[in-house]
C-alpha cells in the first residue's frame, strides 16, 4: 500500500537511521564521503535537502562545527529529532516539500541531498535543480548522493509500476507516495545541466549508489 512521503517516514522513525546506515550497502561510507564534500570554511552556509534526522550531519558538523545549515524535510517527527540532536549547532529547518518552499538566491556555498532524490522524474527535477542553482554563491557546488537505475529499461520500470499502484488504489491527487523510481545516472546529470550547472562530475561510486557534484558557474570577473 503506498503511503504519503511524510507519512511514510514519520511512521519509520524510530528504526530509519538503523536502516539507512546498516541496511544500505555502503552506507556507513558514502555518510562521511558526502560530508567531506562540503565546504570547511568558517560558517558556511549549506542547504539540506530531504535532511531527515540529519545522518549526514553528524559526520559534516565535527569537520565545520561552524557552519549555518538549513534543513528541508517533509517529515515533522524526522526534523524534530534532528532539531534534538544537533540544538547547539542551531540549525533551522523547514518543514515542507522542496519543490514548493522558496530559497534565498545567490545566499548558499553549497546544498546537499542524500538518498533522497530517487522519487522523482527528470522533469520534476529540472524546475528544482533550477532553483538550487539559483539558491548557491557563484561557484557554489551541489553534492547530491543517492541510488540510480541501471539501465533506461529499470528506470521506465519504476515509474510504470508507481504508476500501476496509484491506480490500482485510486490515487489520483499529486501528493508525494513513497516509491522509489531512480533515474539512470546519465538522466540525472543531463537534469542538472539542463537546470544550468556548468560543471557536473561523478565523485564516488558503492554499486547503484553515487556521489555527483554539480557546481555553479562562477562570476565573470569586471574588465
Amino acid at each position: 500500500m503506498l503511503e504519503k512521503m511524510d507519512e511514510f517516514f514519520n511512521r519509520r522513525l524510530d528504526g530509519y537511521e538503523q536502516h539507512q546506515l546498516h541496511e544500505i550497502e555502503s552506507a556507513q561510507t558514502f555518510y562521511p564521503f558526502t560530508a567531506r564534500c562540503l565546504p570547511q570554511n568558517d560558517c558556511a552556509r549549506v542547504l539540506d535537502l530531504g535532511c531527515g534526522t540529519g545522518l549526514e550531519l553528524q559526520f559534516y558538523y565535527p569537520l565545520n562545527p561552524t557552519a549555518q545549515v538549513t534543513g528541508i524535510d517533509m517529515a515533522e517527527d524526522m526534523l524534530r529529532a534532528l532539531q534534538q540532536r544537533f540544538a547547539q549547532h542551531k540549525p533551522r529547518l523547514l518543514r515542507g516539500s522542496y519543490f514548493d518552499l522558496p530559497l534565498e538566491e545567490a545566499y548558499y556555498d553549497a546544498a546537499v541531498s542524500v538518498e533522497s532524490l530517487h522519487h522523482f522524474t527528470q522533469a520534476e527535477k529540472i524546475p528544482l535543480y533550477q532553483k538550487v542553482c539559483r539558491a548557491l554563491v557563484p561557484g557554489g557546488s551541489f553534492v547530491l548522493t543517492d541510488y540510480f537505475a541501471a539501465s533506461d529499461q529499470e528506470e521506465e520500470f519504476f515509474r510504470r509500476e508507481l504508476l500501476r499502484l496509484k491506480q490500482q488504489q485510486g490515487i489520483d491527487d499529486d501528493a508525494f507516495y513513497h516509491y522509489d523510481t531512480p533515474l539512470t545516472v546519465a538522466h540525472e546529470v543531463e537534469a542538472l545541466q539542463k537546470a544550468g550547472f556548468c560543471a557536473v562530475e561523478i565523485l564516488g561510486q558503492w554499486g547503484a549508489t553515487y556521489t555527483i557534484q554539480a557546481r555553479k558557474e562562477k562570476a565573470s570577473p569586471r574588465g
